[in-house]
């Protein structure tokens, strides 16, 4: 089983995302993973037509995904939707923000709407939100909230400060489950 992990990243706490994801996707047996930063190659179209699933990731800028990933979907119209080459792969998404709420809800609604033009099975998360009453930084799964997809927050520190554990957490869970998810369609 295949699982794409594709980004951008433009500090490198979306990066941090991206890694966090592939070691839980790496968490169920017999997954390989394919860490695809887009600012720093041609898009490898046949590498995601091959892959089982396909998590997104970007940064939200401005509370839009980033003009580089916006890019990448506006060039898939040729490589793969007009021939619906993704249509029932599994999909799920992941962004960060320097600010705590960012409007990163919009970039993950982006994502799955983009999933959803290309026939895709969108995957978001089963957690609860963190108890309200964790102290901050909680290091509980899912702090900022997220259904849709895993967010984080970056607080506009380095990408060696942050994103946090709690948010490192929930992209490690992210790709697990859509791993999990992506095990099951396959049998």
């Amino acid at each position: 089983m295949t699982i794409t992990v594709i980004y951008d990243s433009g500090f490198g706490h979306t990066a941090k995302l991206a890694a966090a994801v592939k070691t839980g996707a790496l968490q169920v047996d017999g997954t390989e993973v394919n860490l695809i930063h887009v600012s720093e190659q041609e898009v490898p179209w046949e590498i995601l037509e091959k892959s089982d699933a396909i998590i997104f990731g970007s940064p939200t800028y401005n509370g839009l995904i980033s003009a580089k990933f916006k890019a990448f979907f506006e060039a898939s119209t040729k490589a793969a939707w007009f021939d619906f080459k993704w249509r029932n792969k599994i999909a799920a998404g992941f962004t960060n923000s320097g600010a705590l709420s960012g409007d990163k809800l919009n970039s993950l609604i982006s994502m799955a709407l983009f999933a959803a033009q290309h026939g895709m099975i969108w995957v978001g998360l089963d957690l609860h939100p963190a108890n309200p009453e964790s102290p901050l930084p909680t290091k509980d799964l899912n702090g900022l909230g997220s259904w849709l997809g895993a967010m984080a927050h970056s607080e506009n520190d380095s990408p060696e400060v942050t994103p946090g554990e709690s948010d490192l957490k929930t992209a490690t869970y992210l790709g697990k489950r859509v791993a999990e998810i992506t095990a099951s369609f396959n049998k």
